[in-house]
């Protein structure tokens, strides 16, 4: 932060009170139009995919069917690390920083996986100095390529109908933003993620720029 970055302007607590009304009923029609697309979401047509995708983890070679652990559901994270690169992307890191326990998704039927074209052992040092307990496993063939992922991130949705896989939704860029708590948290501050497109003077940081692993800020 600069000691010229602009501030909010002071006013009383009255004053304040009808700007934070007004911003309120901003804030419920937000929701409630993010709700209209969450729903348009869930009815998005699927794609039969294939279930026999390999994959390489700690315990050896595993489908695509393998990684739903039984579930209904598998929600991929496509991280970008690949063979040769001894750490993984700072966004990538950045999100799974910010993904909670997962109990609160296995209540939903719903399993998480990391995949990345790195060898398990590179998978697993990286996990390591992250202090990370997400499944991680190395992509084998051509799933990333296929998911429409050839060198970036995404996140890709796959529901499990008996032993047939669907692929229902892919997100990548900004769409990935929505799983970032981080920036959740600093979208509710007057100085908010501090970067260059917010506002004039909040920063001059472009979207994501600034983000480091975690051990290295």
């Amino acid at each position: 932060m600069t000691e010229t970055m602009a501030l909010p302007e002071i006013v009383s607590r009255d004053d304040w009170q009808i700007a934070r009304d007004a911003l309120l009923a901003k804030e419920k029609e937000l929701t409630r139009a993010a709700d209209a697309v969450a729903a348009e979401r869930r009815r998005l047509p699927m794609v039969r995919f294939d279930a026999t995708y390999e994959f390489e983890g700690p315990q050896g070679r595993v489908t695509l069917l393998d990684l739903f652990e039984g579930r209904r559901q598998l929600i991929v994270y496509h991280f970008m690390l690949a063979p040769g690169q001894k750490a993984g992307c700072p966004g990538c890191s950045m999100l799974v920083d910010n993904v909670g326990h997962l109990a609160h998704l296995h209540a939903r039927d719903t399993t998480l996986y990391l995949v990345s074209p790195a060898t398990p052992p590179e998978i697993e040092r990286y996990k390591e100095r992250m202090g990370w307990t997400v499944p991680w496993v190395s992509t084998l063939g051509d799933f990333n390529p296929d998911c429409g992922v050839d060198g970036g991130f995404g996140v890709s949705v796959f529901l499990r109908d008996g032993d047939d896989v669907f692929r229902t939704y892919f997100t990548t860029n900004r769409g990935g933003d929505q799983l970032i708590g981080t920036l959740r948290y600093l979208d509710l501050t007057p100085l908010g993620r501090q970067e260059a497109w917010e506002e004039s003077g909040r920063g001059t940081d472009g979207p994501g720029h600034w983000w480091k692993r975690h051990d290295e800020y």
